[in-house]
């Protein structure tokens, strides 16, 4: 039984590439999710302040 090294190369090399493509992948989706996470969050209205309602009088 001999052993094929050209096809376990080229199975080897596959693999190696499928991985880099999946890590590289995987860091651009955690970039996009940390963005969204970070910039997701409802802002405070600021209240305005009517001169003619009485409970905002000082």
């Amino acid at each position: 039984m001999d052993i094929n090294w050209t096809i376990i190369g080229i199975v080897a090399a596959l693999v190696i590439i499928l991985v880099v493509l999946t890590v590289r992948k995987n860091q651009k989706e955690k970039k996009k999710l940390t963005d969204l996470l970070n910039n997701d969050f409802k802002k405070t209205e600021e209240d305005e302040v009517n001169a003619e309602d009485s409970a905002n009088e000082k």
